[in-house]
């Protein structure tokens, strides 16, 4: 079980698929709170990304509350709460479809909205996912999300009290 005594505030954990990210994400913020909440970022696309949302939903249990917000996640009511963000890379999406793969708009929006969380009283779990480890994108829309991507990282982890990076199931503690 993982321990954590970080509250309130950012704890941001990033890896590439399949890492480990969500299990470690809910295993803290149980370790954390009796009552968590899980704030889904997803968009239902498709078939496929609907079976993905449901596995993510059979892993939790009646503890967890559910809400889903595509973009605006600083408007939900969490006061006080331990919150998992699952995931960055999905609700960056949101907004960089919504711009039409304006980069500058997408990091503008999502920056203001990392702002404006209440980081005082409300510990975030925020997951992401470092895909410029990954194979370089091959369609200029692809290169200019990688590059949306790694900066609201970096944004995310500058804010952040602490930073894990998940490999192979294993946590990292870089910051």
């Amino acid at each position: 079980m993982v321990q954590d005594n970080t509250r309130p505030g950012i704890i941001f954990i990033t890896g590439g698929a399949r890492s480990g990210k969500s299990r470690y994400a809910q295993e803290l913020a149980l370790s954390l709170s009796d009552a968590p909440v899980y704030l889904a970022t997803a968009r239902h696309w498709d078939d496929d990304f609907e079976k993905r949302i449901q596995r993510h939903q059979s892993e939790r249990d009646q503890r967890w509350t559910s809400i889903e917000a595509e973009k605006h996640i600083s408007q939900m009511q969490l006061t006080g709460k331990v919150v998992v963000v699952d995931c960055v890379t999905l609700w960056l999406t949101n907004f960089f479809t919504d711009t039409k793969c304006d980069i500058d708009s997408s990091l503008q929006q999502g920056k203001e909205e990392i702002d404006a969380l209440d980081t005082n009283s409300t510990t975030f779990i925020i997951i992401s996912n470092e895909i410029g480890m990954g194979m370089h994108a091959d369609t200029e829309a692809g290169r200019k999300f990688t590059d949306l991507q790694g900066w609201m990282n970096q944004y995310i982890a500058q804010k952040a009290n602490k930073v894990i990076f998940m490999v192979s199931g294993l946590p990292l503690s870089i910051k």
